[in-house]
């Protein structure tokens, strides 16, 4: 009875297995719902994947020709910002660096930074702003821009820009000069930013994220210039993307592909801004969610200074050996002609045989002039005459065979110049080749 009585099965021991038993096949039905919302998502998604690239594929060419005109409609007018009475281009950097921070705090996309670009450059095309004003213009560009392209828990509120700007601003004129912005573009404020043209044109590419940053890199730098406000931004975005794969050895496109159709010039003037991009620009595209391509950028520069610098290295300066003056220890010097004879014009004649006289060797002074100028004058005062042949080289002396001579040596002198490398022959003297 004592075991019976302490061993007795407990009356609740079923029903909390029976309730244990039926939270577990409860869980695992939960958990089979899940997992069938979710494939049911996935699929959902890998459908609306392929129908919008069957869409893609059906309405690209008028999508991009809608883009296109679109993109010449909103241009601002350079000319008309030249003639603000106040705001100067010297300030653009300045404001530009603060909303490019503004942008990075809130995380927007990178289309929506292009836009209020745009918007703040077209207000200033046709109201004059003033400089106590400036700010204010680009933190209402920055706030339709918002509005317009981006997500709802992202667009900044006039309390975070009032913040930004250190309370320089009150509320009420962020909210009016959003709507005079508006009311002076004519509510058209859907331009084509190189951001969409640049997701265009990689569009059949394979994904490389590192030539899409360098891509945009480059093009915030573009929005410092003036030379570039004015720009189509189907143009920029093409030259970007051909300039960022050839600083990153990316294969270039075929030339049938709409990206292959960049301005050359518009590609060297955007090469020619990298130098010195805006430190805010540099230092957000230094992290490692744009791909460190500031730092890329950075080192192509120094490599490609450096190969500049090598090949504008010159040669050494070669100096001209001068000829020393005859000090009485050296050789006789080849004899020049008489003066009774004409001068050919590159020289004068050597006769076949060196006579043996002490007189030849005051030529030699002449001779080393010879050497340095590469050409004889035309007249030569001051030159010691041939002596006087011996009696058994009258013959060398007459008329006829100097005439010969003549003629031998204007025939070697025209082989020289048609052939400078062809040896000399036809009885010149070794001493005469040494002299030329």
């Amino acid at each position: 009875m004592d075991y019976h009585r302490n061993y007795r099965p407990c009356p609740t021991f079923f029903v909390e297995e029976e309730y244990g038993m039926e939270s577990r096949i409860r869980q695992e039905r939960q958990a089979k719902q899940e997992h069938d919302k979710q494939m049911a998502r996935e699929r959902q998604y890998v459908m609306a994947d392929e129908l919008s690239n069957l869409t893609c594929e059906q309405l690209r060419d008028d999508v991009l020709s809608h883009m296109l005109e679109m993109d010449n409609q909103t241009l601002p007018d350079v000319e008309s910002i030249d003639i603000q009475t106040e705001i100067q281009w010297f300030m653009r950097p300045y404001l530009l660096d603060f909303l490019i921070e503004a942008h990075t705090a809130f995380q927007l996309l990178p289309s929506t930074l292009f836009l209020a670009i745009n918007l703040l450059d077209r207000y200033c095309s046709k109201r004059v702003v003033y400089k106590r004003h400036y700010q204010l213009v680009g933190c209402a560009a920055l706030l339709i821009a918002a509005k317009y392209n981006d997500k709802k828990d992202r667009v900044p509120t006039i309390k975070e820009l009032k913040s930004m700007c250190c309370s320089l601003y009150d509320d009420d004129m962020f909210t009016q000069m959003e709507w005079h912005v508006l009311q002076t573009l004519g509510w058209s404020i859907g331009h084509p930013t190189v951001d969409a043209f640049l997701q265009h044109a990689v569009l059949d590419d394979a994904y490389d994220p590192e030539v899409e940053h360098m891509a945009l890199y480059i093009l915030e730098i573009a929005l410092f210039h003036r030379d570039f406000v004015a720009k189509l931004s189907s143009e920029l975005a093409r030259a970007a993307l051909a300039l960022s794969r050839c600083i990153l050895n990316r294969p270039q496109p075929r030339h049938t592909h709409w990206s292959s159709q960049y301005d050359s010039t518009t590609l060297v003037a955007l090469s020619q801004q990298l130098h010195q991009p805006s430190t805010v620009v540099a230092r957000k595209y230094a992290s490692p969610h744009y791909s460190r391509v500031s730092k890329v950028m950075e080192h192509f520069l120094s490599r490609q200074a450096s190969l500049a610098n090598y090949a504008r290295c010159t040669p050494p300066v070669e100096t001209p050996i001068e000829s020393k003056p005859y000090n009485g220890e050296m050789g006789l010097a080849t004899p020049q002609k008489s003066q009774q004879l004409t001068a050919v014009p590159h020289g004068y004649l050597t006769p076949p045989i060196t006579p043996d006289n002490e007189a030849l060797v005051h030529s030699h002074t002449q001779m080393a002039n010879h050497d340095m100028t590469r050409g004889m004058p035309t007249t030569h005062q001051g030159c010691s005459p041939s002596p006087a042949p011996s009696a058994e080289m009258q013959y060398m002396n007459s008329e006829a065979y100097q005439q010969q001579q003549e003629a031998m040596y204007m025939a070697q002198q025209a082989a020289l110049q048609q052939f400078p490398m062809a040896p000399t022959h036809m009885g010149m003297s070794q001493t005469y080749q040494s002299g030329m």
